[in-house]
């Protein structure tokens, strides 16, 4: 699975019926990703060293944006550096724990942090799987505005949920998997 799909192309080829390469079903796929990305603010694939600007909590826990985090490589606060095992602790869920009794600071853009965050291309969870193979095999079978359509006196309407790719899947992916804005823990 390429790094430019968060579904194998594969997977829809074989739902479809359709070749791997089809350039419909690879269009589809593509628009698919993009838009799950867009809607849960990140690349969901591994980024290595990003740097983010946080607010202090006021307490001791603070979640980084983006999870599951493989790497914690730098923590500035106010400009000096921490030591991870003496001034914080991370987990692979985001938690930047601070140690020895103390608390983050509960002031602006105090934090800068440098951290490795997302999955690899052959670890993709399931949920963002499936939510993105539902949108690009509605992309490819559902006329794009369509409502409704009567073929020889048999009639089929699509939801506006099937056309716009809101499915109860694709809607709890994007709520599991998006950027947290809250900086408490």
């Amino acid at each position: 699975m390429a790094e430019e799909f968060l579904a194998d192309p594969g997977e829809l080829a074989a739902l479809l019926g359709r070749s791997e390469d089809d350039p419909t079903l690879l269009a589809a796929l593509r628009a698919a990703t993009r838009r799950f990305r867009g809607q849960v603010g990140h690349p969901v694939h591994l980024v290595a060293e990003e740097t983010v600007v946080l607010d202090g909590t006021g307490r001791g826990s603070l979640l980084l944006p983006v999870w599951p985090t493989t790497a914690v490589h730098e923590v500035l606060l106010d400009g000096q550096e921490l030591t991870e095992g003496t001034d914080f602790s991370w987990s692979e869920s985001g938690i930047l724990r601070r140690l020895g009794c103390r608390m983050w600071p509960d002031r602006l853009r105090c934090l800068q942090v440098t951290y490795s965050h997302g999955w690899s291309a052959a670890a993709i969870p399931d949920d963002i799987q499936e939510a993105v193979l539902e949108r690009a095999q509605a992309g490819v079978t559902i006329p794009v505005g369509v409502q409704s359509k009567a073929v020889g006196g048999q009639s089929v309407t699509f939801g506006a949920q099937a056309a716009s790719g809101a499915t109860e899947a694709w809607v709890q992916a994007v709520a599991r998997h998006k950027v947290r804005t809250s900086a408490y823990a």
